[in-house]
């Protein structure tokens, strides 16, 4: 058991020194290097031991594209022995075990391997393996590339393809990228690349594919290098026709102008190059050309009816065309402002709303005082305050009857109390009747008193 825990105790001792020798002591900065053909490339190691306290035993080598694999020298910490074949195109700096090639050329690209031994003299009989590969990439600089295109003159947009050509006198593994008005272009349905997008196609080309084109090309040892941005030229148009006027007020396609106005209308449409414009005045089923360009007058005195007017747009180039109409109507417009948009010079909806609702509410009031402080109310309210109280049930649901029908009904002794005041006149306001509503608690108001009726008038009448 003993033999056993000693065994596992060196093992996880030589795990724990092979990790501190790969993560502390040894260290190659880049797995890939890439050199310029012509000059010199140095293999960095670094070491973070002391070499006196340890023995060192290494090899250099190459292994080409092809795979073939040459040891280029071998060392150890106090000498080194070079490849005859490769001494004065390699040297080896013994100190700190880097590699430098000297003017590179493109067969020295490939795998370089350092394999090597270290014994430290603290552990003698331990010996430590190490193993590094860097991959090594010979290039040529990338000169300025030349743009070319073809067709080199303008285009017709759904009528013709432009090809454009990057292409560098000098370079290795160039990568290409175009750019329109400084943005990357990618593959899409009318953009198409070659393998290594030296060459783009634009097919078919559209308006929106005017502008400067520009390439860029670079490699893993040279900027990104480009020339002065080529301009694309497209023929285009016409799109969006409109017809405008700073006068009048405009609903849709109709324009209402006052009369006696000089009308100024405004066509336009965009297009390149630009549009030869028509104008054709529509009446009874008739048409005329009344004038050419983009700009329309018109008299307003001269119209004797509505009248339909139509603005024609044509690119001699692109030979397409299109045309929009409206309706000129004389009318007049108000007289306090005979100008009239609708964007600045409509009703504003809240004070439309303010106004109903300030006439709602002067309604509701009016209507109000009309049913509280009416005259005939008021002695309404003054005769029924007056009357016999208190009233006999039965006369409350009697049909109403007019005259003196049944006079035992009449039977009673009566006792009245008159009203000081003003309540005499026939005429009473709203604030004589809160005044006798006061002097009614007052206990001074009239109060009519039926001593005694009998309950059977007709019986006591013959008695």
């Amino acid at each position: 058991m003993k033999a056993m825990g000693g065994m596992v105790l060196r093992i996880c001792l030589l795990m724990v020194l092979l990790t501190d020798v790969n993560a502390r002591f040894i260290h190659v900065p880049s797995s890939t290097r890439h050199g310029i053909e012509g000059k010199s490339l140095r293999l960095p190691v670094d070491i973070y031991f002391r070499l006196d306290e340890a023995n060192i035993q290494g090899t250099w080598s190459h292994t080409t594209a092809s795979g073939n694999r040459t040891t280029l020298v071998t060392f150890t910490k106090e000498s080194s022995i070079p490849n005859m074949m490769y001494r004065n195109h390699v040297f080896f700096k013994e100190p700190n075990m880097s590699l430098l090639i000297r003017t590179l050329n493109r067969r020295d690209e490939g795998d370089y391997h350092l394999n090597l031994n270290i014994e430290f003299l603290n552990k003698s009989g331990r010996v430590l393996k190490e193993e590094h590969t860097v991959r090594v990439t010979v290039d040529v600089p990338v000169s300025t590339p030349v743009i070319e295109r073809s067709p080199s003159y303008a285009v017709v947009e759904d009528k013709a393809n432009v090809t454009w050509t990057c292409s560098v006198e000098r370079g290795t593994r160039v990568v290409f990228q175009w750019y329109r008005d400084n943005v990357l272009l990618g593959v899409s349905d009318r953009y198409h690349f070659s393998k290594d997008k030296s060459t783009l196609l634009i097919s078919p080309v559209k308006k929106e594919d005017k502008g400067s084109y520009r390439c860029v090309a670079s490699n893993p040892v040279s900027q990104e290098r480009c020339r002065k941005a080529s301009d694309l030229t497209v023929y285009y148009g016409p799109y969006n026709l409109e017809v405008n006027s700073d006068q009048g007020l405009r609903t849709g396609e109709v324009f209402t102008i006052n009369p006696g106005e000089v009308v100024f209308f405004e066509c336009q449409a965009e297009s390149n190059p630009p549009n030869s414009y028509v104008w054709v005045s529509k009446r009874r089923n008739t048409t005329r050309v009344i004038t050419e360009g983009p700009r329309l007058e018109v008299l307003s005195y001269k119209l004797a009816q509505a009248e339909e007017y139509l603005c024609r747009a044509f690119n001699n180039v692109t030979q397409k065309q299109d045309e929009t109409q409206f309706t000129l109507v004389v009318a007049s417009l108000g007289t306090g402002k005979e100008k009239h948009t609708q964007d600045n010079n409509a009703v504003s909806p809240l004070a439309v709303i303010t106004l109903c609702s300030l006439l709602i509410i002067g309604s509701v009031l009016l209507v109000f005082f009309r049913k509280a402080c009416h005259p005939k109310r008021v002695l309404m309210r003054i005769y029924n305050r007056t009357t016999f109280f208190p009233r006999p049930i039965s006369d409350q649901k009697r049909p109403h009857r007019s005259g003196h029908e049944d006079a035992s009904e009449d039977f009673g002794i009566y006792e009245f109390v008159s009203m000081p005041g003003k309540m005499e006149s026939a005429q009473a306001s709203c604030r004589s009747l809160a005044r006798l509503e006061s002097l009614q608690d007052m206990h001074t108001t009239i109060y009519d008193v039926i001593r005694h009726v009998p309950e059977t008038p007709g019986q006591n009448f013959l008695k």
